[in-house]
This record gives C-alpha cells, structure tokens and sequence, in this order.
C-alpha cells in the first residue's frame, strides 16, 4: 500500500521464534530482533557498538511455519517489513503504543555463516507464503 513504512533490519534474534495458530487454522510466527550498529569512536580510535534497537516481528502463515523450523535464537537474520504503530491498554489500563514490522521477507545472514536452502511445497500451510496481504485470519 502506498505510504507505508518499509524497512530493512538486520541483527540477531532475541529468542527462538513463537509460532501459533489464529482460530481459522492461519500460523503467525512472533520473534525479536536485536540490530546493534557499530560505531567508530575516534577519541580511542576503536569501533564499539552502539545503541541496540529491537523489534517486535511478526510474519504469517507458511512463510511462519518455515521461521519457526528454520530460524533460533542468537541466528543473524535479514528482515524486511512494514512497520505498524499499535495502541493497547495495560494490566494497569495505561494506553500503550508500540511499533512492530510485520515481515514481508525474512532469511539468515551469510555474512558468517552458510545454509542450505529447502523448498517448501507450494501451497503448504495455510495459503501460501509471505508477501502483502498475508495479515491476519
């Protein structure tokens, strides 16, 4: 959709992967990702990391199913998405608001590391993997 954010992280995951499934059968796949930048610091002349940014992913139906066999804490991964802006209330009925991005493409890092890629079958699961249009069900 025209004027939604779309961003590109990558860091490490915070945790494994949570997968559920809504009440009509469509698999979510919740997970954390930390992205530390680093930065030079030229008073000592060393790199040194920097702020820690995490984000709260959510990627939907087979595409979540291949997460959560695939992907476990610690792993170095590239996610991108869109990112949404959500209102809760609290235990405590305090108004909440948090930003998550809900994963359109998601895969390991190679930069330190080697996979080994396996097809899913199309059509597994229930209707297919990422892209838009995956939300909720």
């Amino acid at each position: 959709m025209a004027g939604e954010t779309v961003i590109t992280v990558v860091g490490n995951l915070v945790d494994d992967p949570e997968l559920r499934f809504t009440p009509s059968g469509a698999a979510v796949a919740k997970f954390r990702v930390a992205s530390t930048p680093r930065v030079f610091d030229r008073q000592t002349n060393e790199w040194r990391d920097g702020d820690a940014l995490f984000l709260t992913c959510s990627v939907w139906r087979q595409a979540a199913e291949n997460v959560a066999e695939s992907l476990t804490k610690g792993m170095r991964v590239i996610v991108q998405g869109r990112l949404k802006q959500r209102t809760y209330e609290d235990r405590e009925g305090v108004k909440r608001t948090v930003i998550d991005l809900e994963v359109d493409e998601v895969g390991p890092s190679l930069f330190r590391a080697t996979a080994k890629v396996t097809r899913s079958a199309p059509g597994g699961g229930q209707g297919g993997g990422g892209g838009r249009g995956q939300g909720g069900g």
